[in-house]
């Protein structure tokens, strides 16, 4: 009798640890999106309005355009604190027509962007980035 419930116990053990799910499997994955926080644009050296980021994650796209001559068009994207006006970071520093994506990782707080450009016309646009779950 014994072994009998042994063997029982140990089936039904097995068949309830075949049934349930792994823990991971079960968590939804985390997927980052992005948040608008703010776009300029202009021509010429430009200063943004300040902008809070609270999740310390975020992207600056930025695009240059219609120089007068080739080559000759430079913009240079530095971000500092809104608050001392101390530098964080020279995000950007391109010569003539061009596109791309600078990620930033640093703690929350109200940035601006300087923004020095010679020679052709720019684009930015400031996201946040936002981590949500999805199943």
């Amino acid at each position: 009798m014994r072994s009998r419930r042994r063997t029982f116990l140990t089936a039904a053990t097995a068949a309830m640890w075949g049934c349930r799910k792994d823990a991971r499997q079960s968590q939804p994955a985390p997927q980052v999106g992005w948040r608008p926080i703010g776009a300029w644009s202009g021509r010429g050296d430009s200063q943004t309005d300040s902008f809070n980021i609270e999740s310390g994650g975020w992207r600056i796209k930025w695009e240059t355009k219609n120089e007068t001559s080739p080559e000759a068009g430079e913009f240079r994207l530095t971000v500092q604190s809104a608050v001392s006006g101390r530098l964080i970071k020279e995000a950007v520093d391109h010569r003539g027509a061009g596109r791309d994506i600078a990620y930033l990782n640093d703690d929350p707080r109200l940035y601006d962007l300087v923004i020095q450009s010679h020679d052709l016309d720019w684009s930015v646009t400031v996201e946040e980035a936002v981590v949500y779950y999805s199943r």
